[in-house]
Parts: structure tokens; C-alpha cells; sequence
């Protein structure tokens, strides 16, 4: 199953993605719930959205403005150094998980513009697997993790790279950087991420290519790793990490700029697509 959030004629709502366009989950529950992130909260509310899988669209998605999957998670938890070759990249040594914050109102969704700010030239791509939570959890076991996930979807973590020092958050939390879409697969679907692959693009050239199990902390772990410290809620996102090949990286190095297109592919997910404009 998959599910998307959008604006339609103005108006918020979520939805299944089917081939045949959209149905509108928000139309046919009506008030029962506010959004995707209040149906995942619902132990049920994944059940009755299923029940709606062989029904007729109601909507085409080129009548649709994608929104981030979740436009509202109460956080997004970034993983960063957690496959080989960009920690080889980036000379990191350290065995415990790098993570940093990225805020909900710096995302945006699948077909939308993403914004180069213009302090900067050096704006780089970063395709990622996230994990979208669907059961609340807090020191969760590494045996019980994938119980607690909703689904996944595809991320561009755009990170200004002049604005990255010993941490990460200024470089990764301006105006529409961070692209998220253009679904949520369930993980009915998708029994064991480690079978997934991702693949980054820039106008159409392979960039960044890698097995989701190569990750240096797998998709439990981090799970049991970040519900240490802080409760997991449903609709949060944990952003798993980037492969190698990053722009800052190449020689010469390689940044996006206006007019580019940028795309992250995962295999059972669907591919993200963004625009880039300058601001």
C-alpha cells in the first residue's frame, strides 16, 4: 500500500496512490482523522485505509501539489556516516551513530521546487532511505524495531556544505532543502529493508548507489539506538543515512545549482523528483 499527502484545490489531504490516481482518504473518512500522521496513530487507522485499495479513484495525480509524506512528524532524527564509503569520504571514525535534527518546515514534497539558498554555492545532494514510525515506543529492542514502522520512503537530505562544521544542523535545516515522497510504501510490503537499494540522480547521471545493507547501523539498531533517549511517536521519521559519492566529495566537486533535477530511487518505494531554483 502506499500513501501520499497533498493539496487539492487548495485543500490538505492524504491518500492511497494507486495506478489508477489517488483516492482520497480524507474524503471518504471524513473527520475521523486530520491527516496521515493522525491515521498511523490510530492502531486501526492502516487496517480501514486497506479496505479502500480496490476502490475507484478519486483524483489524477497530475491534479495534486505532493506535500512531504508526513508535512508534520514531531521529529525527523538524521543518521549521517552510516555506509562505508562515505565515512570513508568524509574520514569518520567514531562507532557510534552520528545523528543531528532536521525541522518539519524545511521540508517539501515530490515534484516540487527545492531552493538553493544564495548564501551558498555549495549546495549538495544526499539520497536516503527514511523509516517512517507507526507505533509509539520508547527503549525499544533491536528484536521488536520493525514492529514499530510504518513504512518507508525515499529523502533528499540537501545539505549546505559551507555551513556544516563539527555539527550538522545549520547546514541541513534551510527552506525547502529536504525532499520527502513521493509515498510511504507500507511495511507489509516490504518484510526486510536490507533487500532495498537506492540510487541517486543529477540531471539524469548516477551519483550515489548503494544496498540499504551495507549500512553501517542497520534499521534496527538505529531504532534501538534513538529510542534510548527520546519516545518515538507515530508519524516521526528517521533518516537513515547517505552513500558515498557525494558532490562535495568528487574532484571536481559537484554541487546542484538552478535548473537541476535531482531524483532518489528505492527499489519497492518509487522515485522522489525535485526541481532546483535558486532563491
Amino acid at each position: 500500500m502506499k500513501l501520499v499527502s497533498y493539496l487539492v484545490s487548495g485543500r490538505a489531504s492524504f491518500g492511497l496512490l494507486t495506478h489508477n490516481g489517488i483516492v482520497d482518504l480524507k474524503q471518504k473518512l471524513g473527520d475521523k482523522y486530520a491527516d496521515l500522521k493522525s491515521l498511523l496513530a490510530d492502531k486501526e487507522g492502516l487496517s480501514i485505509a486497506k479496505t479502500y485499495l480496490n476502490a475507484r479513484s478519486d483524483i489524477d495525480e497530475q491534479d495534486i501539489t505532493y506535500l512531504p509524506v508526513i508535512p508534520n512528524p514531531n521529529k525527523i532524527l538524521c543518521v549521517g556516516m552510516n555506509y562505508a564509503e562515505k565515512r570513508a569520504e568524509f574520514n569518520e571514525t567514531s562507532s557510534a551513530p552520528t545523528l543531528f535534527v532536521r525541522f518539519p518546515d524545511s521540508q517539501t514534497g515530490h515534484k516540487t521546487n527545492i531552493i538553493k539558498p544564495a548564501i551558498t554555492n555549495e549546495f549538495d545532494y544526499e539520497g536516503e532511505l527514511a523509516i517512517i514510525i507507526g507505533k509509539a515506543g520508547f527503549r525499544i529492542s533491536q528484536e521488536d524495531a520493525l514492529s514499530h514502522i510504518a513504512g518507508y520512503s525515499c529523502y533528499m537530505d540537501g545539505s549546505i556544505r559551507d555551513w556544516q562544521y563539527t555539527w550538522f544542523t545549520a547546514g541541513k535545516n534551510w527552506p525547502s532543502t529536504g525532499a520527502f515522497g513521493p509515498c510511504i510504501t507500507t511495511s507489509d510490503e516490504i518484510s526486510d529493508p536490507k533487500v532495498l537499494s537506492l540510487t541517486t540522480y543529477l540531471n539524469g547521471q548516477e551519483m550515489q548507489h548503494d544496498s540499504v545493507n551495507n549500512l553501517v547501523h542497520t534499521v534496527p539498531e538505529l531504532i534501538s539506538y534513538i529510542s534510548t533517549f527520546t519516545h518515538l511517536s507515530p508519524g516521526d521519521v528517521i533518516l537513515t543515512g547517505s552513500p558515498g559519492g557525494v558532490g562535495k566529495k568528487r574532484n571536481p566537486p559537484v554541487f546542484m545549482k538552478d535548473g537541476d533535477k535531482i531524483e532518489v530511487e528505492i527499489t519497492g518505494i518509487g522515485r522522489l523528483t525535485n526541481y532546483v531554483v535558486a532563491e
